[in-house]
C-alpha cells in the first residue's frame, strides 16, 4: 500500500488498499462502495471497468453479494455466480454480473465496533475459491479499508472523497425532484438506470439538469427522455 500511495505522490486511500488486493489475492479486480443504513449507498473506487461496472450494478440493483455483506455485517462469497443457487440468491445481478464479465464475487464489510462505512468487493472473470490463508488476507485488506476510509473522511485530506461527495449530492437531488417518499424515488431511480442500461449517476445527473423528466404519477420506464434534443432550450 506504501508503495502504491509513494507512486501516486498521495496519502494511502481506497484505491492502494483495491490495488494491493488484487496483487496478492487470485483475483482480477477490486472496488470499495460506501453503504449507509439510513441513505443508498455509492461505489467509491474501483480497480477498473470491470469492477467499476460491478459496485455500480449492486448499487443499482439493490441485490448481490455486497448489499448482504453489509446487511449481514459478514462475509459473503461467491465463488461461481453461475451456480443454480447463486441465481437463485441474486437472480437478476447473478445474470448481470456475469454477463458483464465477473464470475467470482468476494464481499467483505467494512467495520470498527459498531462502525460501518462500506463493503470491499473483490471479482474474478474465472471461477475461484479462496483458501483460508487467502480469506484471512481479504479480511485485513478490509480491516485496513476501513481505518483508511475513516481517516481519509476525518482529516477530508483525500480530494477524491470531495468529488464523491458531489456524486451523492446529485443523486439525493435527482430523487428529490420526483415529488414521492425518497425511498419510493430512489426505487424509481434505480429502475430507470437498469431497463434503460445506464449509469445511476449518469440518470441523476439527467434529472438534476431537466434532460430527463419523471411525471408524478408515471413508471421509470414511461419518464420523457430528452437526451436526443440536449439543445433545446430549457423551458421550466
Amino acid at each position: 500500500m506504501a508503495e502504491q500511495a509513494a507512486r501516486r505522490g498521495a496519502r494511502s486511500a481506497v484505491a492502494d488498499v483495491c490495488t494491493a488486493a488484487v496483487a496478492a489475492l487470485p483475483v482480477d479486480g477490486a472496488g470499495v462502495s460506501a453503504m449507509s443504513k439510513a441513505a443508498t449507498g455509492h461505489p467509491l473506487y474501483s480497480t477498473g471497468p470491470l469492477s467499476e461496472r460491478v459496485e455500480e450494478l449492486q448499487i443499482t440493483l439493490g441485490e448481490g453479494p455486497c448489499v448482504d455483506a453489509f446487511a449481514l455485517g459478514s462475509a459473503v462469497l461467491a465463488p461461481d455466480l453461475r451456480a443454480a443457487g447463486e441465481r437463485l440468491r441474486w437472480p437478476v445481478f447473478a445474470v448481470e454480473a456475469v454477463t458483464a464479465g465477473a464470475v467470482a464475487v468476494f464481499a467483505f464489510p467494512l467495520r470498527i465496533g459498531a462502525i460501518s462505512p462500506g463493503v470491499l468487493d473483490l471479482y474474478s472473470d474465472v471461477p475461484v475459491e479462496l483458501d483460508p490463508a487467502e480469506l484471512a488476507d481479504a479480511m485485513v485488506f478490509a480491516d485496513t479499508a476501513t481505518l483508511v476510509l475513516l481517516g481519509a473522511r476525518i482529516d477530508r485530506a483525500d480530494g477524491s472523497l470531495e468529488d464523491l461527495g458531489g456524486y451523492r449530492a446529485e443523486i439525493d437531488q435527482a430523487t428529490g425532484m420526483l415529488g414521492v417518499r425518497i425511498e419510493e424515488a430512489f426505487v424509481r431511480l434505480r429502475a430507470y438506470a437498469y431497463s434503460h442500461e445506464r449509469r445511476l449517476a449518469e440518470v441523476a445527473a439527467d434529472l438534476v439538469a431537466r434532460r430527463l423528466r419523471f411525471g408524478p404519477d408515471e413508471d421509470a420506464d414511461a419518464a420523457k427522455d430528452e437526451d436526443q434534443d440536449r439543445s433545446a432550450p430549457d423551458d421550466a
